[in-house]
């Protein structure tokens, strides 16, 4: 394993971590202030500034993108719902790649119609052949442009709402279905928050390989977790043995950045941003 404990230049920060105390741009600038060189921005963060100005602050920053947030919600009831999200997984790779990101992480979306509160239908084998048949028509253009997509497994208490792969192994399915070369251009972000419960954890890492390992998330699992989103403890807080989960996806041939992903209302969120991003350097040495 790498050794972490003497400086940060592997540290990414999801822009989610800090979103509540910054724009996206005063978070560039505070995290090159504290020689942070990547992160992971949200698509509704750059939209808020501008994807230009924000694509000519990393590029004057010298900032890299471990990833860029995200793509995905593809289920829909209807072909036009279905068309309107294959379009806008168009313009997110199109984002990504001015971005000059590592990947567009996907969260692939649940049952049509539950995030907003009401499920239109409740057949999640139909939610997941429309994930299937859209991450391959979104992949077809991605590849043209060269923008890797990274399918996210999120934890199954997301099914319904969020995201319909919820394990390593469904990801990796999805992934030898589309991409069977293993060309790079489809993988998995590995994020602890989700998966680090999984019995195949090791195995599916280890399936996955070099080629498909395209992100890694971290943060940790409070106990007790008081919101099932916004809830997420500081590396260290919680039950996750991250160096553990490291060591796995490093052996697999893994050598990128270890972004940390914090939605946490309650904590976090109502500290200075400042502390936030101090304490996500300490922890990324001591924790991961």
């Amino acid at each position: 394993m790498r050794d972490f404990s003497q400086d940060h230049r592997w540290l990414s920060i999801n822009t989610a971590t800090v979103r509540a105390q910054w724009k996206l741009d005063a978070i560039i600038d505070e995290c090159a202030r504290r020689g942070i060189t990547a992160i992971s921005p949200w698509r509704d963060q750059v939209a808020a500034v501008g994807l230009d100005r924000i694509a000519a602050q990393v590029r004057s920053t010298g900032m890299k993108l471990s990833g860029y947030c995200r793509g995905g919600m593809f289920p829909a009831s209807t072909p036009e719902g279905r068309r309107l999200a294959l379009d806008d997984n168009r313009r997110a790779v199109d984002e990504a790649k001015t971005l000059d990101a590592a990947c567009l992480v996907l969260v692939v979306g649940g049952l049509p119609g539950a995030l907003q509160g009401k499920a239109e239908h409740k057949d999640i084998a139909a939610a997941r052949n429309d994930v299937r048949d859209g991450i391959a028509a979104t992949l077809e253009y991605a590849r043209q442009v060269g923008m890797p997509l990274a399918i996210e497994p999120l934890h199954p208490m997301y099914a319904g709402d969020r995201a319909c792969v919820n394990t390593m192994e469904q990801a990796l399915d999805l992934c030898d279905q589309l991409d069977p070369q293993r060309s790079g251009a489809l993988g998995v972000a590995v994020d602890v928050y989700h998966v680090w419960w999984d019995p195949k954890l090791e195995e599916q890492i280890r399936r996955a390989g070099r080629e498909r390992l395209l992100a890694f998330h971290v943060c940790d699992w409070l106990l007790p977790t008081r919101d099932l989103l916004n809830d997420r403890g500081m590396m260290g807080d919680g039950v996750i043995d991250i160096p553990r989960i490291r060591g796995w996806v490093e052996q697999a041939g893994f050598a990128g950045y270890s972004e940390v992903e914090i939605f946490s209302s309650e904590t976090w969120w109502k500290r200075d941003g400042g502390e936030v991003l101090d304490t996500c350097i300490a922890r990324h040495r001591s924790a991961v």
